[in-house]
């Protein structure tokens, strides 16, 4: 009876978050159904105060530092004009002819260097509008293209990329966002070659069909996302990269060069139960992300309009995404703590001998559930990280692998049609997903999945590199 209640509840959550329903109340409600359902009802109230909270809490303590930070350079990147400077510089050196290129590309290179998916998708996407309509291919692939560029190589592969997915695993790895750097580019090589190759197939067959961008009365007028939030004073473009730079190279300084050679003696004695290993990660990437914060407020002193209002919106844009995460958390931790769940952790365990294939099940199938890359990795890694090092250390396989196979499972699932990130993007490109989805699952999905048995294959030959 309670694994039915734990399905019942998942399949219950995955069908109401594709409705649009928050996660924020389907979270706890689903945990207590599960409860009730498993025939705990009597401890519901304990259940909710010292498991489902607990979780939260402890998922907020680790990570509101990241989720700030990150909303806050996305926003900075956005208002200051850096955003748009890059996206156009591309666009000019790529032209029309290469829309769809142009289009991941400008999308790779502002979330690989710290800029919020959701902030880039509004950016990007008049830019977009204006490459595919003088091209004249067809609207409808313009999702996937923002998608290739933000969702999947950037977000999960790339070394060093700032984004959440990467830095959860730390934590429970003891690793950093540099983890498996070979077969992080190996991965990142595949999902581009995959996902470029995919788009231009289909653009040129519907083009040779005749179809062309067609007419869409309900797009905005294309050119006036694309000024300069200051009002006419464009920022250079190696002003604009320099942050982007700064996020990564601090942090592999940080990562590789100053935390390595420190003696935390001092920190250990004030902290007992402290690991350094397990925390510098989060440490280089914390101040990788204010050191870039605070270089754009110093490189635009003169031309914010309103920098209060910037950094405001900013600092409120981190709380939903990391309260929706963190609710998944509370639920992943309600379920794990049934009865039932013992019965589905050793099954997933034993899908495989080998813990990368096992990882991939459940980091894969959990995304997909939640809809959540960064929820689906949070729930696993919180039930299950510790069985997996056990495991993956028996072996010989290392921490840093995990890590790498982890993100890249949790980011090839997790963009089922209820996902909230895919609703959002279609809802920017006001289109549906009768039209568009197809073409983002075939990016996001089948060339991520086939990236991550490639992964799994090498590790497993040859180990971490």
């Amino acid at each position: 009876m309670s694994i039915l209640a734990i399905l019942v509840s998942l399949l219950l959550l995955m069908y109401l978050a594709y409705r649009g329903i928050t996660v924020l109340i389907l979270a706890p409600l689903m945990a207590a159904l599960a409860v009730l359902l498993s025939g705990d009802g009597g401890l519901l109230l304990p259940i909710y105060t010292e498991t489902f909270l607990t979780a939260l809490s402890g998922y907020v303590m680790q990570f509101l530092p990241i989720f700030l930070l990150g909303a806050l350079f996305g926003q900075l990147m956005a208002d200051s004009g850096a955003a748009s400077t890059i996206a156009r510089w591309i666009t000019e050196k790529l032209g029309a002819r290469h829309a769809v290129l142009t289009v991941v590309l400008a999308c790779a290179l502002l979330t690989y260097g710290g800029v919020s998916l959701f902030v880039v998708a509004f950016a990007i996407y008049p830019i977009a509008q204006a490459l595919f309509r003088t091209a004249d291919i067809p609207k409808r692939f313009i999702p996937a293209s923002i998608a290739l560029g933000s969702f999947t190589f950037t977000m999960t592969a790339l070394p060093g990329t700032p984004a959440i997915q990467n830095a959860i695993p730390i934590p429970y790895f003891g690793t950093n966002v540099f983890a498996a750097p070979g077969l992080g580019i190996i991965a990142a090589v595949i999902m581009l070659g995959g996902g470029m190759a995919w788009l231009r197939m289909r653009t040129a067959r519907a083009m040779a069909q005749g179809e062309g961008y067609g007419k869409h009365m309900e797009d905005d007028d294309p050119t006036g996302a694309a000024q300069a939030p200051d009002g006419g004073a464009p920022m250079p473009l190696a002003l604009a990269l320099l942050p982007l730079v700064l996020v990564i190279g601090v942090n592999a300084l940080f990562t590789y060069g100053v935390f390595p050679g420190m003696d935390f003696t001092n920190v250990q004695a004030r902290f007992p139960g402290l690991d350094p290993s397990r925390v510098t990660g989060l440490w280089a990437l914390i101040i990788a992300l204010s050191v870039a914060c605070a270089t754009l407020v110093l490189l635009r002193v003169k031309h914010w309009l309103d920098l209060r209002g910037t950094v405001n919106k900013g600092v409120f844009g981190f709380m939903l995404p990391l309260f929706n995460t963190a609710s998944e958390v509370g639920y992943g931790a309600v379920i794990a703590s049934l009865a039932g769940f013992v019965i589905i952790r050793d099954a997933v365990l034993n899908v495989s001998d080998n813990p990368l294939i096992s990882e991939a099940v459940a980091m894969g199938t959990l995304a997909g559930i939640t809809g959540s890359s960064s929820g689906g990795l949070s729930i696993a890694l919180q039930t299950l990280g510790a069985d997996y090092l056990a495991m993956a250390d028996q072996i010989g396989i290392s921490p840093e692998l995990l890590h790498r196979v982890a993100v890249l499972a949790a980011g090839s699932m997790d963009t089922l049609p209820h996902c909230g990130a895919i609703i959002t993007l279609l809802s920017i490109c006001k289109l549906n997903h009768r039209q568009s989805y197809g073409d983002i699952a075939a990016v996001t999905i089948v060339a991520p999945v086939a990236a991550l048995v490639v992964v799994i294959t090498l590790g497993t030959m040859f180990g971490s590199f």
